[in-house]
């Protein structure tokens, strides 16, 4: 096969054959074929787009481009979890807890942040001690240790998906839909999961803008999983603004430990009771119940404490650091930068999560370029969100940055100014969004 001929068959609108795809593949994975024309190929496939036999080709061909890790020896149904990323989304530390609590064994590749949406890897490991480099010969282990494992993608899983990303982030075709889609499930069917449950974000800090297309890629996504013998469910949420209060590593994680205490924003125990609820119902807990049912279940665990008590045998199994009341050591403390206050009486109509990502982001808590070091603490803390009241002189938001990595002034001055334009006060009264937009069920 000849890759030219491949790139003008797409640039042309034609339908790439298994044969091709796994051509491509083979290619991307062993360097044989140039930077140069993976990326003209990535370039065709945003313009031109490819059909569902096309992106389950894909898939499966970067799924099995290195191991495919084998989890049958771990009894139960194994249900993952996925989101394609957002602002202030601390949902994952809450939320594979309380499924974990019910006896469901939870195995999560996570992956880490890059520009303005945060990892779930890196929050991890703002706890001091948190390893997650875990080996695929150590799954079974930690799993009968507590029930869950939170790691990292290794070097060998869907090794494709991870060259490919890394030019997609570089050449401007991060927003296709096949693209997102294929990496996405390429992952989790490399993980060994049985059944898969998606976070698809929407909104100005999401991929994904605007619900039509949040909807395009869950249909995608199912359409690939129903392909590949694997259940697949979506919950699209909002990200319009931030998800809770907190944004930045271990702002997150303490919010997530308030919420694992029975505490904490509704806002954040809405989409995972949501995520909860649509996990459960992949397994024997979730027969024979309602979505309401399950979420009050799963809201339960929050309040007698054990999703609590569950997150805490997660640290520990992987070398983290507990205080005496069970609360997280972390590698730093944010330190207050600054607090910036209303100008005017009125309601919050805007709190923009891409400038808040952004602004987080220039204040060291994400990376700008990929090998960037995180600073830890970094990070804002809101006090008022879309709909809220406000009168001149409140709280709207502070900056942190950590004690140990401070940034030069000009990068503050760049956040300020980035905060600035996140947030407008109407004199009218505002209705806060819904975080839940809709849910695909799988059949």
């Amino acid at each position: 096969m000849n890759m030219l001929e491949l790139i003008e068959k797409k640039r042309d609108g034609g339908v790439i054959s298994k044969e091709e795809i796994q051509f491509f593949v083979d290619g991307v994975t062993d360097k044989s074929i140039p930077d140069y024309q993976v990326s003209a190929f990535l370039m065709a496939v945003l313009w031109r787009g490819m059909n569902d036999e096309e992106t389950t080709d894909l898939t499966l061909a970067m799924a099995n481009s290195g191991s495919i890790c084998d989890l049958s020896d771990i009894p139960g149904v194994k249900v993952d979890k996925h989101s394609t990323g957002g602002v202030g989304d601390k949902v994952t530390p809450i939320l594979l807890p309380i499924v974990a609590s019910f006896g469901i064994p939870c195995v999560k590749l996570s992956g880490r942040g890059l520009g303005f949406t945060g990892g779930t890897i890196d929050k991890f490991e703002s706890i001091e001690g948190f390893c997650t480099s875990v080996d695929p010969s150590e799954f079974k282990s930690k799993i009968e240790n507590c029930g869950l494992l939170l790691g990292g993608q290794t070097a060998d899983l869907a090794p494709c998906d991870k060259y490919l990303y890394a030019l997609r982030d570089v050449t401007g075709t991060v927003p296709s839909i096949p693209l997102i889609a294929s990496s996405i499930m390429s992952k989790k069917i490399a993980g060994g999961s049985d059944a898969i449950v998606l976070d698809i974000t929407c909104g100005s800090g999401a991929f994904m803008k605007d619900i039509d297309s949040a909807r395009e890629l869950a249909r995608r996504m199912i359409s690939i999983g129903k392909l590949a013998g694997k259940p697949v469910s979506c919950v699209m949420s909002s990200m319009e603004q931030p998800l809770g209060i907190m944004v930045g590593n271990i702002l997150e994680m303490q919010e997530a430990v308030e919420v694992l205490r029975g505490r904490g924003r509704e806002d954040v125990k809405s989409v995972v009771l949501t995520m909860a609820a649509e996990m459960l119902k992949m397994t024997e807990v979730g027969k024979g119940k309602s979505e309401d049912e399950l979420k009050e279940l799963c809201n339960q665990k929050l309040q007698n404490g054990e999703a609590f008590e569950k997150f805490g045998e997660l640290v520990l199994s992987q070398g983290g650091m507990l205080q005496s009341d069970g609360s997280p050591v972390y590698v730093d403390r944010p330190f207050e930068v600054m607090t910036v206050h209303a100008k005017k009486d009125g309601y919050i109509s805007k709190c923009d999560a891409l400038a808040v990502g952004e602004a987080s982001c220039l204040l060291g808590a994400g990376r700008m370029e990929k090998d960037d070091v995180i600073d830890m603490g970094a990070g804002i803390r809101l006090y008022k969100k879309i709909g809220d009241k406000v009168s001149r002189g409140d709280e709207l938001y502070t900056m942190y940055t950590g004690t140990k990595a401070p940034v030069g002034e000009d990068r503050i001055d760049e956040a300020l100014y980035r905060m600035e334009d996140a947030y407008e006060i109407s004199d009218s009264a505002v209705s806060a969004p819904k975080e839940i937009l809709d849910v695909i069920s799988f059949k």
